[in-house]
């Protein structure tokens, strides 16, 4: 059986009322091909993220890894800046190897419940995802533009804390079928090349 490792801060890590981790048990339905491990730590940066990688991630030798910081990297009163955030970006992504590394930009917020988190900050550090994967050959989800550009975005990050951030049900759903999606896509490459 795959391994997926799901890396990330509390967008990856919440269980939303929930027994396990909103994210895992719904990937762990959609891709029952895969072994699915939570390495999501709530208020994460990369900077931490660093410093635990081998425990979390590299120690179950994953197939894929999906990586998801950002939203505490962008914040005001935590602040890793967008030139180390997008260094630590690359170390990570070095790390686990490009080949098995699903970039993932951070999403947007609702504002007027966030004071500290400001959309045009998020976007640059988005931007700054999108760059480390064109350098590294490394696969991206752009999970920012796919719920900014919703017009009913701020409904989608609805959750039981209504914070503006941490989203509920809607938000997991996308979430879950951007990665599914994203995987079954380079399942069905890798077959190809074996035709």
């Amino acid at each position: 059986m795959k391994t997926l490792v799901c890396f990330g801060d509390s967008l990856t890590a919440r269980h939303e009322g929930k027994d396990n981790p909103q994210l895992t048990e719904k990937l762990t339905f959609q891709l029952p091909q895969f072994r699915v491990v939570n390495a999501g730590v709530s208020a994460n940066t990369t900077k931490d993220a660093l410093k635990r990688m081998e425990k979390d991630v590299l120690t179950h030798s994953p197939d894929l890894v999906t990586v998801l910081f950002g939203s505490n990297d962008a914040a005001v009163h935590k602040k890793v800046a967008l030139n180390t955030y997008e260094e630590n970006l690359l170390k990570i992504t070095k790390l686990i190897g490009p080949d098995k590394t699903i970039l993932l930009t951070p999403p947007p917020v609702d504002e007027a419940l966030q004071p500290n988190r400001k959309n045009n900050e998020l976007a640059r550090y988005a931007e700054a995802v999108k760059r480390v994967s064109k350098e590294t050959g490394s696969y991206l989800i752009d999970f920012y533009t796919e719920l900014y550009s919703r017009p009913d975005y701020k409904e989608v990050l609805v959750g039981i804390l209504n914070d503006g951030l941490h989203f509920g049900d809607a938000g997991y759903d996308i979430l879950a079928n951007l990665i599914t999606e994203k995987i079954v896509e380079l399942e069905s490459s890798e077959e190809q090349k074996f035709d």
